[in-house]
């Protein structure tokens, strides 16, 4: 046999290579056994503040506030970040209203659709946080913490004997039996049809809040309403009702979240999804970047090729001209503005359809039949999407639109027509201030603030609102569909809840903004899962605008909080009074719900 040099090592060798190599093997296998240490995150959302309902501001504040269109934003981004394993919603008694609750509700169902939890964590709650906190999987209260489920009250001030002591003579007319807009001003109390009208939308949300509570708690209705009528309930009775599922404090919450979870860290990552933004404006360029901030610019995203869904928002009391937004964050809305958004809207090729998102008691009337004469131009399809409240003139901008969604608690209808003025002669004359006037024609004291209406002015003003009555009933019935002497059955400034409306056929559909967006998808021809841009209008208005626009928002804010602290009800009078005078002092009649009622 030959052997070759060197060929006796070669097996050897070969046996050492082999038993390396399985031993580096066995020490990865054993590595990748290893548990590894485990942090979870749950996103953090605190609601302490309202939500306003806009596309958004723009510039620097636009940037660091929050909106109800954000809010819902961040919860749909969360629930699709695979680094977030759940929630935790603070609720620190928000100022949350019917249509915002049902929104963010919707939203909350979403993210736990997602297979993720979602923790209310609160201190103590009104109705309204409360049933928002039921949408969640579990609500913790500290030991000290409490429920106030006092029901649902309508309670509103009533002035004409105020206005008789200074002397003011509220001089107001009105279409349709239940059109109480100015029953304030001008009586003690309801008249009989505003307060059956009133009793039974009390009534709807009253049902409703049970219901919820009932349906999402493990508490019978009949027990939940036991509950309601004790009112106040300590976080000790609330866990033994089994309308909250844990007394325990923040950090006690915190520690149980990171065992169930068996997290080695656990943490609340904050303000999850806010944006965050350059406050830096040192050096050379800092001024122009903060100009740029203050102006609404910086950073451009690129233009996408998906289809888009615009959403125009329609918010605040109606009026011809510009929108305004106020210093308090009151806006109005505007004729112009919003036929100009709708205009832009119409003209984007890219977008396949429009939502029209309404959150307006109503106002002038001509604003209101301008606007609604633009959507009946639009060939695309208009979804109009209903918030809080969407009345009179709110509900006059949605029977335009081709489908009309609502929110189960909406205030909506007040199909009716009011008109009138405040006399303040007598309020002139206790103060020693006079007035000669030298006139000409019949009605020329028409609009005049010092005496009543003449009767040929009354007249006059009469003849006008029974028009624009009619007018507003028959487009009512051509767009929805109805008779029309059905539609003045349910007219005569009767409102309703968007859960009774639908009965009704006033609207069509029970659901939340994302549901009026799905809904103009079809309507439009895109798949139900096809990816769309959301364009947002009408463009917030820019810092220097809302700084340096018309009036004085100082006295504004002074007045406010000067009359906040004396008395919150003359504060609440001294608003409805401006916004009167406001409508009143463009336009002689009115689209208007009762805007002074409250319901808690």
């Amino acid at each position: 046999m030959i052997t070759r040099p060197g060929s006796y090592c070669s097996l050897p060798l070969l046996l050492i290579t082999l038993s390396c190599v399985g031993s580096a093997l066995t020490e990865t296998a054993t590595a990748a056994e290893k548990p590894r240490p485990t942090k979870v995150r749950y996103a953090e959302f605190i609601l302490d503040e309202a939500l306003p309902e806009s596309p958004g501001g723009g510039g620097l504040f636009g940037e660091l506030s929050i909106d109800l269109r954000k809010l819902i934003t961040r919860f749909d981004q969360a629930a699709e970040d695979k680094k977030i394993a759940g929630m935790l919603l603070r609720l620190e008694s928000p100022p949350l209203g019917r249509g915002q609750v049902a929104e963010l509700r919707a939203a909350i169902k979403r993210f736990r659709a997602s297979g993720k939890q979602v923790v209310a964590q609160l201190d103590m709650a009104t109705g309204p946080a409360y049933q928002l906190a039921c949408a969640c999987d579990e609500i913790v209260m500290p030991e000290s913490g409490y429920l106030t489920l006092t029901g649902v009250r309508a309670e509103p001030f009533f002035y004409k004997g105020m206005l008789s002591k200074l002397g003011v003579k509220a001089d107001f007319i009105h279409m349709g039996e239940a059109k109480g807009a100015a029953e304030p001003y001008t009586r003690r109390e309801w008249s009989e049809p505003v307060k059956a009208n009133m009793t039974a939308l009390v009534n709807d949300l009253y049902e409703q809040m049970i219901e919820t509570i009932a349906l999402e708690r493990p508490v019978t209705e009949a027990r939940v309403r036991e509950l309601v009528d004790i009112g106040l309930i300590t976080a000790t009775k609330a866990k033994e009702a089994g309308l909250i599922d844990r007394v325990a404090y923040p950090e006690e919450l915190r520690a149980s979240l990171k065992e169930s979870n068996e997290a080695d860290r656990f943490v609340y990552v904050r303000n999850y999804g806010k944006e965050g933004v350059d406050t830096d404006f040192s050096g050379p360029t800092g001024f122009l970047k903060l100009m740029q901030l203050m102006a609404g610019g910086g950073g451009g995203k690129g233009r996408s090729k998906a289809s888009k869904i615009a959403v125009v928002y329609a918010v605040g009391a109606i009026h011809t001209g510009e929108s305004e937004d106020s210093a308090l964050g009151e806006s109005s809305l505007g004729s112009t503005t919003l036929i100009e958004a709708l205009a832009e809207a119409d003209r984007d090729k890219d977008v396949a359809a429009i939502v029209l998102r309404i959150d307006s008691p109503g106002g002038s009337a001509l604003a209101s039949d301008l606007m609604w004469s633009r959507i009946q131009q639009i060939e695309k399809p208009v979804v109009a999407s209903m918030g809080d409240t969407a009345a009179s003139g709110g509900y006059y901008l949605a029977m335009g639109c081709d489908k009309i969604f609502a929110e189960p608690g909406t205030i909506t209808g007040s199909i009716g027509v009011v008109g009138g003025k405040m006399a303040i002669a007598g309020l002139l004359d206790k103060v020693g201030v006079t007035t000669d006037s030298v006139s000409r024609g019949r009605n020329s004291g028409l609009f005049s603030l010092i005496e009543r209406f003449s009767d040929s002015e009354r007249e006059a003003i009469t003849a006008m609102m029974e028009e624009t009555y009619e007018q507003f009933t028959s487009k009512a019935a051509e767009g929805r569909g109805l008779e029309h002497a059905r539609v003045k059955e349910l007219a005569g400034g009767k409102v309703y809840t968007g859960r009774q409306a639908k009965q009704l056929r006033l609207v069509d559909e029970i659901g939340a903004l994302a549901d009026a967006v799905a809904e103009a998808k079809q309507l439009a021809g895109l798949d139900a899962d096809a990816k769309v841009e959301i364009k947002t209008l009408p463009e917030p208005v820019d810092l220097f605008e809302s700084l340096f626009g018309s009036g004085d928002p100082q006295r504004e804010v002074r007045l406010s909080i000067g009359l906040q602290t004396v008395s919150p009800e003359l504060s609440e009078l001294a608003r409805r009074a401006t916004l009167l005078q406001k409508l009143l002092r463009r336009e002689p009649v009115l689209m208007l719900s009762p805007v002074a009622v409250s319901i808690e």
